[in-house]
């Protein structure tokens, strides 16, 4: 299956256009079955004839056209009103990335296996989409210009470098990209991408031609190596991405899934769940006074140990690029997987 594959469809009722043929033609409500064209559950096209009088002079004939393309739903000798209804909206559920259905649930859609590469971002605005990853900046501090966009990037996932600015997210709306990876932006480049102040609720529905996928968090922050390599080394493979985030109970992170390509003859691999965080394993931060931060597990005490807020739990020693070395709670880090 494809990430642009219908996987279901629904039909979605069309509009009711009310006609009160009564008035039209000026004759009483039980009357108008006798001067309809179009009965009951007939289609009819927008400006064909729905209903005419018989005048014994024709110049005072009156003819009633359809103001929609649709169906006679129903007639009312009672209001002398006619309903027609437009044809129905179909929508569509696209399957959102390669791989094989594994299960279909009745009456709401299927399950998608896939063996991929996954990056989990921090926040993140925007819908499903897909598109070939494309690399703008040379390194994972490199801030993303408004010049590194280019018209081949349309349609494509574009991955940055630390930061990019209000002017870059307005280049990549111009440009067409399908979705923007990147470490941070500024808070007050995203209310003016949106127009408004986002809340606290689940995002991923915001319509401002792309998905935006933030890494880091917010402020000018490094794309973590790792990730960076790991998307370099996709260069040219199609990604699905989606932007919705949700911070409360039920945590949903933004995401970008690159699909290897399988087939009936190659069902996915099964993959090895790790056992917990190692010494030496890559880490970010994900708490105040260091958000964002990326060190190595350096040690893992046993012991609980007390913290500022005199609670006590388990933490582990991290150490940074620049040698520095500090205890985090086990539960203010998250572990940076991959190549």
């Amino acid at each position: 299956m494809r990430a642009n594959q219908a996987v279901a469809r629904a039909e979605l009722p069309g509009k009711v256009y009310p006609l009160n043929l009564a008035n039209q033609l000026g004759v009483a409500p039980d009357e108008i079955n006798e001067y309809l064209i179009k009965k009951t559950g007939d289609p009819v096209q927008k400006d064909e004839i729905l209903a005419e009088n018989k005048p014994l002079i024709k110049w005072f004939k009156t003819k009633v056209l359809s103001p929609v393309t649709g169906v006679v739903e129903s007639v009312s000798t009672i209001t002398g009103q006619v309903l027609l209804r437009e044809p129905p909206r179909v929508l569509e559920l696209l399957g959102y990335v390669d791989g094989l259905i594994v299960e279909v649930i009745p009456q709401q859609g299927v399950v998608v296996e896939t063996e991929c590469s996954l990056v989990q971002g921090i926040f993140g605005i925007g819908g499903e989409t897909w598109g070939e990853i494309v690399i703008a900046v040379t390194a994972p501090d490199e801030i993303l210009l408004p010049r590194h966009f280019t018209g081949a990037m349309k349609g494509k996932v574009v991955v940055g470098g630390s930061f990019i600015s209000s002017d870059g997210l307005a280049r990549a709306k111009d440009v067409g990209v399908a979705g923007l990876v990147i470490g941070g932006i500024h808070d007050k480049d995203l209310r003016a991408l949106l127009g408004y102040d986002l809340g606290v609720a689940i995002t991923g529905t915001e319509q401002v031609g792309f998905t935006l996928i933030l890494t880091e968090g917010f402020g000018t922050i490094p794309m973590a190596d790792k990730t960076f390599t790991l998307l370099s080394a996709h260069v040219g493979q199609l990604a699905s991405i989606s932007g919705a985030t949700q911070i409360r109970a039920g945590v949903i992170r933004p995401e970008v899934i690159i699909p290897k390509r399988i087939t009936a003859a190659h069902s996915p691999a099964t993959v090895l769940q790790r056992e917990g965080i190692r010494i030496g394993d890559q880490v970010r931060i994900i708490r105040d006074p260091l958000f964002g931060k990326i060190g190595e597990v350096a040690s893992l005490p046993s012991d609980l140990q007390k913290i500022p807020t005199e609670s006590e739990v388990r933490v582990m020693e991290v150490c940074f690029a620049d040698g520095s070395r500090v205890m985090i709670p086990r539960t203010n880090i998250e572990l940076i997987e991959g190549c």
